[in-house]
């Protein structure tokens, strides 16, 4: 997915505060609206990155969007765009999504399974909701690659997990390790992913690693963590430290929710556009790239269109984005 979103406004709207039990101190992440684009454009609901933080482990970006009619949005078709230093994870509710990247990958994104891609010093892709799709639901994740990984070549991994049962939760890992169970997937940093949908007035405890920091987007329901409550397309943020987190669905319906984690990203990124990079110069010489149509983010066969043009760029230099001090 490319964020059109060239200068967010960031600031946390949601109340921060300890819960109403002696669990961990949880921040509460309120979402912006945010336009993909054009007059019939899906909106998605926006996460991460804001003011109040950028990063949790190295999870660096969180879309979460529908569910959407597509007879009503036109759906998602979101042109060939580039992406650097970072790796795209794309996991559905419902609906399908046709993938289409400058490696030669052509894959569908379904329910239930992952589509990773990882752009390392270039990539190109496309992403167009199918025919087939009547109502479109799910969340597109970025991931910051690491200095020392940041020019990897270019990569595309489909897993699909397994369901685990633990208490009153269903629970797919589609990164990581949670529950007993682990993703197979290879990661650059140490990460947690996992799509967890807890019983009607159930309550899980599950086992986390303690140098994880975590953040839990709620889908649907209103859950409780370690004593507050979120409630849909809020995410809650978890520092560094316990060993365990409590989950209580408070509705009488299933409740649907996303688990991130990874340890405290240390270096400092430039996100600008849909590029990752050090510092403003990377920035400008990836934003070149692209309009000059180098081989840097190869190219997209079998997409009806064009290619999405790169904004311009601010006028000030673009500046270091980091977390506050945990």
């Amino acid at each position: 997915m490319s964020d059109l979103e060239v200068d967010p406004v960031e600031r946390r709207r949601g109340a921060a505060g300890h819960g109403e039990s002696a669990g961990q101190h949880v921040d509460v992440l309120s979402a912006r609206d945010v336009p993909l684009g054009g007059p019939r454009a899906m909106t998605v609901r926006r996460t991460l990155p804001q003011r109040a933080r950028t990063l949790i482990g190295a999870w660096c970006f969180v879309d979460h969007y529908g569910p959407d009619d597509v007879a009503d949005t036109g759906g998602m078709d979101v042109a060939p765009h580039p992406h650097t230093g970072l790796q795209t994870v794309s996991w559905l509710f419902s609906g399908e999504i046709e993938h289409r990247d400058s490696l030669g990958s052509h894959a569908l994104v379904r329910p239930g399974e992952l589509n990773l891609m990882t752009s390392g010093y270039g990539i190109s892709h496309s992403e167009v909701s199918t025919t087939r799709t009547t109502v479109l639901h799910g969340v597109q994740l970025w991931v910051a690659l690491p200095e020392e990984h940041r020019h990897t070549g270019r990569d595309f991994q489909h897993y699909v997990p397994r369901r685990v049962r633990v208490d009153g939760a269903d629970i797919r890992v589609f990164l990581g390790s949670l529950a007993g169970d682990t993703s197979p997937v290879p990661t650059f940093t140490p990460l947690l992913g996992a799509e967890l949908v807890l019983d009607p007035r159930s309550t899980t405890s599950l086992r986390v690693d303690p140098g994880f920091e975590h953040g839990l987007l709620v889908d649907e329901g209103s859950v409780r963590v370690d004593g507050t409550l979120l409630h849909p397309a809020e995410l809650g943020y978890i520092g560094t430290g316990g060993d365990s987190l409590t989950l209580t669905n408070e509705t009488d319906r299933p409740a649907r929710v996303v688990l991130l984690g990874g340890t405290p990203f240390q270096e400092q990124i430039v996100m600008w556009w849909n590029f990752i990079g050090r510092s403003h110069a990377d920035i400008v010489e990836a934003r070149a790239a692209w309009e000059n149509a180098s081989d840097r983010f190869g190219s997209v066969d079998g997409y009806d269109g064009g290619r999405l043009p790169a904004p311009g760029l601010p006028n000030a230099r673009i500046a270091p984005r980091k977390n506050p001090a945990h």
